[in-house]
């Protein structure tokens, strides 16, 4: 089954971004949507961003206007671009379809200090 492998994580101070990058062990271009997910401490996973194959995209409320997913099918490979981070963006990021119909990743975490 393909499963996916998050990295670019860590820790960083309100205001600044990171880009999260998540590997496929397979093709995606059969996955109409892709997305990323996150848990924060104590909180529900939440899906946070999505893609569809063409690249269209949506996200949540909360992130629009700071976070760009896209996807590159040819390298099977999903990012997420995270600018102007905040202390409420502090989560264990994971990727998957949309919905999640594959296993979890280990995730990458992602820590926003003030």
């Amino acid at each position: 089954q393909l499963h996916f492998v998050e990295s670019g994580g860590g820790l960083v101070q309100v205001g600044e971004s990171l880009r999260l990058s998540c590997a496929a062990s397979g093709s995606i271009f059969s996955i109409s949507f892709v997305g990323w997910y996150r848990q924060g401490p104590g909180k529900q996973r939440e899906l946070v961003a999505q893609s569809t194959k063409s690249g269209n995209t949506n996200y949540r409320d909360s992130v629009k206007g700071r976070f760009t997913i896209s996807r590159d099918n040819a390298k099977n490979m999903v990012y997420l671009q995270m600018n102007s981070l905040k202390p409420e963006d502090t989560a264990v990021y994971f990727c998957n379809a949309v919905p999640p119909s594959l296993s979890w990743g280990q995730g990458t975490q992602v820590t926003v200090s003030s």
